[in-house]
């Protein structure tokens, strides 16, 4: 999986990847980052990459021209055009769902916005995805591209040591992930549940697969319609007060 991404800031995405197991998986060369500064490319002596918006209105927008450049210079050492991805409040919200899609890409583009937004022109000309984190403002597109990659990259191939990681996250079947527990079997009076302890792992994965629809039932419901659930499991959701059509 390799990742580019047209920022104003290369050194905030490069500083924030290059450790825990994006940095592993960089070293490794499981994945790569390449981070292109939209600055270099400004038509002005001064490296303006912004210009006040037509019509008036607070903040300024970024300009078009700097940005089709970074990319097009981009575009010809890739070979191809790849999805570019535009975070923005506007877009759709990223889920698991999304990471997984995205994973199976070769190379993904991601846009870093600025100030009060991009010209519209150049965003309608290579854009293919509008992606938001939340609905909430940030002051740039660096963060929500940091954690959408952290988010991919632990799905690439290879990137984690145990692939059962991946596979019992929170939200990789709809479900938020069962409670962990780790020495010492007793800390302030609460003891380690009995059957973590048992060594019988059919009652073990039981366990689990109980507590991921009772933690999600109680935090997060509107997961569950569109989870993948067995009979066992839609036993033991009726058994805690959980019905379809709620």
């Amino acid at each position: 999986m390799n990742f580019h991404v047209l920022t104003l800031f290369p050194d905030m995405i490069t500083g924030g990847l290059n450790h825990s197991i994006t940095g592993r998986a960089l070293k490794n060369e499981q994945i790569s980052l390449e981070t292109v500064d939209i600055r270099d490319y400004s038509c002005n002596k001064s490296a303006r990459v912004d210009d006040y918006p037509y019509g008036g209105g607070a903040g300024m927008v970024m300009q078009a021209e700097p940005i089709y450049l970074a990319y097009e210079d981009m575009i010809s050492r890739i070979g191809r055009k790849p999805r570019l991805i535009y975070v923005t409040p506007q877009g759709k919200v990223f889920n698991q769902t999304m990471a997984e899609e995205l994973a199976r890409e070769t190379d993904l583009v991601f846009l870093c916005g600025h100030y009060e937004g991009v010209d519209e022109r150049i965003l309608e000309e290579i854009v293919t995805d509008h992606v938001s984190i939340g609905d909430y403002v940030l002051t740039g597109g660096e963060l929500p591209v940091m954690v959408m990659i952290d988010a991919i990259s632990r799905l690439v191939p290879g990137v984690l040591n145990n692939q059962e990681s991946a596979e019992f996250d929170s939200f990789y079947d709809n479900l938020l992930e069962y409670p962990q527990y780790t020495r010492p079997v007793e800390f302030h009076g609460k003891t380690v549940p009995e059957v973590l302890l048992s060594g019988h792992h059919a009652r073990i994965d039981r366990w689990r697969r109980d507590q991921s629809l009772k933690r999600t039932l109680e935090r997060r419901p509107d997961l569950l319609k569109d989870a993948v659930l067995s009979k066992e499991d839609l036993a033991y959701l009726a058994k805690i007060g959980y019905r379809p059509e709620d």
